[in-house]
C-alpha cells in the first residue's frame, strides 16, 4: 500500500487559484456600486421639460447679440493669469461688468464663472482660473443676461478667441499677448 499525504483543502493551491477570478469580480462589483452611489449624475437634468422650454429664451439672447452686431475678442495675458476682453458693436451704454461662464462639457463641478470689470473703451479684464487641458464652452453675457456670445476655448492652445455673429467661434492659437 502506498501512503498519501492528505492536507486540508485550504493548504492546497488549486482551490485558491480557482476562487481568485470570482473573488476579483465580486470586489470590482462592490467598488463600482460604491462609486455609482457617491458620484454625481452631472449630465442628467432634474427638470428636462423646463430646460427644453428655456431654449427659446437662449435663442432670443443670441439673436439680440447679432442684432447689436456684438463681437468680443478674448485674450489671455502672457502668464495666462489675466483675461482681457474687448467688446465692440452697437451697445450703449456699455455694461460696467460682464459675466464669463467657462463650462466643462461633461463635469459641471469643474465650471468657472468670471466677473470681468470695465477698464474703459469697451475693454474688460478679470482673473483667469487655472483650467485643465481640453475643450471648454464659453458664454459671455451682461449681468442682466439680455444678450450672449458663445464660443469654444481649447486649453492650452487658445490664446485669442473672437466671439460674435461675424466671427462664429473663430479661434487663433498664436502667441499674442
Amino acid at each position: 500500500m502506498q501512503a498519501t499525504d492528505h492536507q486540508p483543502w485550504y493548504r492546497e493551491p488549486w482551490p485558491w487559484l480557482l476562487m481568485i477570478l470570482p473573488l476579483t469580480a465580486v470586489v470590482a462589483g462592490l467598488i463600482t456600486a460604491w462609486y455609482a452611489v457617491v458620484s454625481s449624475d452631472g449630465l442628467v437634468a432634474d427638470d428636462y421639460y423646463r430646460d427644453g422650454m428655456a431654449i427659446n429664451q437662449t435663442l432670443h439672447r443670441d439673436a439680440a447679440a447679432a442684432a447689436m452686431d456684438l463681437d468680443a475678442t478674448l485674450r489671455t495675458s502672457a502668464d495666462a493669469r489675466t483675461l482681457h476682453v474687448t467688446l465692440t458693436g452697437r451697445l450703449a451704454p456699455l455694461p460696467s461688468t460682464l459675466r464669463l461662464s467657462i463650462l466643462h462639457p461633461t463635469q459641471p463641478g469643474h465650471d468657472h464663472v468670471i466677473t470681468l470689470h470695465a477698464a474703459g473703451n469697451g475693454m474688460y479684464s478679470g482673473a483667469m482660473p487655472g483650467l485643465g487641458n481640453g475643450r471648454w464652452q464659453l458664454i459671455l453675457e451682461p449681468p442682466r443676461r439680455e444678450w450672449r456670445l458663445t464660443g469654444v476655448w481649447w486649453q492650452p492652445h487658445t490664446r485669442t478667441l473672437i466671439l460674435g455673429a461675424k466671427h462664429p467661434a473663430k479661434i487663433r492659437t498664436n502667441n499674442l499677448n
